[in-house]
């Protein structure tokens, strides 16, 4: 696989919507529910920033996330938001590089073509993206052809999710909704919500 310049493209938009909505996050919100199951607003943007900043940039490197960054409350420090959008900045540089989507990444139990992992990773930037937009009374804006791809993804590996609770069962909506939208819906959450916030 050669490098993919239409995932690196939604990587970018991506990681730049990623940065805005940070920090959008109010302090004093961080300890407040969310519509994820048992997860507050801490909880829910320390994931967000490991895996779509540090692990996107692991990742590239073909190395294994540290578990000090793991354990990490990203949250504790004042100015995360500015620390995640550089890490952003990082990560998606990292990806720049043709021969980063060449061949495998092992992921442990098994590998996978570097640039669907890629693809996988931008549809965790924005689903969790949109999460924590929807948490803050934010809006987070997809491209639409970043939201087809988030959309393939999405129905691609829906089952594999699900497996592992990433996914709950998939929301109803009409067929000629959005494609975010209907990416939304097909990872089970109710794209409802963020219509009822202002951008």
């Amino acid at each position: 696989m050669t490098y993919d310049e239409a995932t690196h493209r939604a990587m970018t938009l991506c990681a730049a919507e990623a940065a805005r909505v940070a920090r959008g996050v109010p302090a004093d919100r961080l300890g407040a529910p969310t519509h994820c199951p048992d997860w507050d607003l801490r909880t829910l943007v320390d994931h967000w920033v490991l895996y779509t900043s540090h692990g996107l940039e692991h990742r590239a490197l073909r190395r294994t996330l540290p578990e000090e960054l793991v354990a990490r409350d990203f949250t504790a420090d004042p100015d995360w938001a500015a620390a995640y959008a550089a890490q952003l900045d990082r990560a998606v540089a990292a990806w720049a590089d043709p021969a980063v989507w060449d061949g495998e990444v092992d992921l442990g139990p098994a590998a996978l073509p570097a640039a669907e992992l890629a693809a996988m990773i931008v549809k965790e930037m924005a689903v969790h993206g949109w999460d924590v937009a929807v948490a803050t009374g934010q809006k987070f804006h997809v491209t639409d052809d970043t939201a087809r791809l988030v959309l393939d993804v999405v129905e691609r590996h829906g089952d594999l999710y699900r497996q592992y609770d990433g996914f709950a069962a998939p929301v109803p909506v009409p067929a000629d909704a959005p494609p975010f939208d209907r990416a939304l819906a097909a990872s089970g959450r109710d794209p409802r919500l963020g219509t009822q916030v202002d951008h």
